[in-house]
This record gives C-alpha cells, sequence and structure tokens, in this order.
C-alpha cells in the first residue's frame, strides 16, 4: 500500500517539486497540501496521514508548534519529515522526533531515503512505552526553560548578561562575538547553533549564516543591493549586519516590508 503524505510549505514552488520527486519515488499518494502551520493541523486531523513533509518557518505556526498543537489536542502524530532552507533547526528537528532533515533544494535521493525511513517506522511501529517515552521527551523538549542570561568573556573578565540586552551575536573564524548596546564579549559557544539553542527563538532570529540577532534590538532595516537588506544594529557602535537572501522573505514578514 503507498504511503500516504501530506505536504506542508508556504512556498508553492516548493510544495510542486517535493511532489513530484515523491511521485517519481514510487508508493507514496499525497492526500493533501497547505500552506501554513494552521491548514497543518486541520489537514492531519481530516486525513490522518502516516507521513507528512513539513517546513519549518511558516505563517501562523512553525514546524515545531504544530507538533505541540497536535499533542495538547491529542491528535496521533504521524511520521514527519521536516524539509526546509535552514539546517540550524537540524538537531532540535531529531529532539522532536522527526524521522529525517531534508534541505531545499531537495534531491531525489534523499526524499528516496526519507521515504524508505517512513517505510521502516511504518512497519515495525513502536512498542506503547517507546510511544509514551517519545511523547514525554516530546513535551519535556517543548517545556524546557530558555536560560534566562548569558555568560560571556570580556577584558579577563566572566560576566553574566540578561538576554534581552543583547543586540547580536556573529562567527568569524570560530569565535563567537556578543554585543550589548554598551559592551562585547565572547563567548564559549562552538557555533552559533549552539548558542542560538539558548536562546529565547521568539526573540533571537538567525538573519544569515555569521549572525544572529536580537529583533527587538533593530534600529533601522536598510535596503542594499538586488532587493536585498542590511540591519543597523541598536549597540554602540550600530553595527550594519547583511540579511542573507534566504531570510529576506523572512524579514518582510517579520516587518510588513
Amino acid at each position: 500500500m503507498p504511503i500516504s503524505t501530506i505536504i506542508v510549505d508556504d512556498e508553492q514552488l516548493a510544495r510542486e517539486e517535493l511532489s513530484y520527486l515523491l511521485k517519481s519515488v514510487g508508493d507514496v499518494e499525497v492526500v493533501a497540501q497547505g500552506s501554513n502551520g494552521v491548514e497543518a493541523i486541520q489537514l492531519i486531523r481530516e486525513h490522518n496521514p502516516e507521513l507528512v513533509f513539513m517546513d519549518v518557518q511558516m505563517p501562523g505556526l512553525d514546524g515545531f508548534q504544530v507538533i505541540k498543537k497536535l499533542v495538547d489536542k491529542k491528535v496521533p502524530l504521524p511520521q514527519i519529515v521536516f524539509a526546509t532552507a535552514f539546517d540550524q533547526y537540524a538537531v532540535r528537528a531529531f529532539e522532536v522526533n522527526a524521522i529525517d532533515y531534508l534541505l531545499k533544494p531537495f534531491d531525489k535521493k534523499r526524499v528516496a531515503q526519507s521515504i524508505d525511513k517512513a517505510r521502516q517506522k511504518l512497519t515495525t511501529p513502536p512498542s506503547p512505552s517507546e510511544r509514551l517515552e517519545s511523547l514525554i521527551n516530546l513535551l519535556e523538549q517543548q517545556q524546557k526553560p530558555q536560560q534566562q542570561k548569558l555568560l560571556l568573556r570580556s577584558a579577563g573578565r566572566l560576566i553574566l548578561i540578561d538576554q534581552k540586552d543583547v543586540c547580536f551575536a556573529t562567527i568569524e573564524e570560530g569565535i563567537i562575538t556578543v554585543a550589548t548596546s554598551t559592551m562585547e564579549g565572547h563567548s564559549n559557544c562552538r557555533t552559533l547553533e549552539e548558542l542560538q539553542e539558548s536562546l529565547d527563538p521568539n526573540l533571537f532570529w538567525r538573519a544569515h549564516r555569521s549572525h544572529v540577532v536580537n529583533i527587538n534590538r533593530i534600529k533601522e532595516v536598510l535596503p542594499w543591493f538586488k532587493s536585498s537588506y542590511q540591519l543597523r544594529m541598536d549597540d554602540r557602535k550600530h553595527t550594519e549586519l547583511p540579511v542573507s537572501r534566504a531570510q529576506t522573505k523572512r524579514l518582510r514578514e517579520l516587518f510588513g516590508l
């Protein structure tokens, strides 16, 4: 029997591309498609699919919030494959028990591997105790309080700062610099992904592969070359940071550009 599948992505071209690849893989029936997190919940409840390919960043509810809503509503969870252009979500995806994680643009071989993983899961369903453990892990991850303070090294001192005071963090040659409105210091984190995991996701946004910014500390949005933008931050230097082309759409959503 083909695997009943739903695709949820706010970009129509991405939905069409993934649908085409799934048809070429075979043994998959795309029963519905949605363009945002609210539609995802409705379609999953209506169709009870075995597998869902879902983007992470979507209007309304993101992919992780969709899973939480499904758990809260006691809707049986399908197998989930996250599909997105941003690899910083990979670790978190597996923490909420996604079976796989695809980066855009999609690759037929990787899509086929995701289907194989889903088929293995479906043919050997977990025991009730394993299901319960997975749900507990999921809820614990979602309820884990965000770290309120960051430890920075500056001028030979170790300084604790509040997250709300952080303007941005940037990485260069493996060193992460964190800037507030009054100072700069270095984080002990090895990657921006590691740092971002300890930050409030409602405040901090990965505007560029090398920069994480506090949305509330953006002082000015500056038009740049070829419909791109730069952000002038509210630190003491009024630092200007680029917005990657992939994140330009998210910037427009944040500020209604």
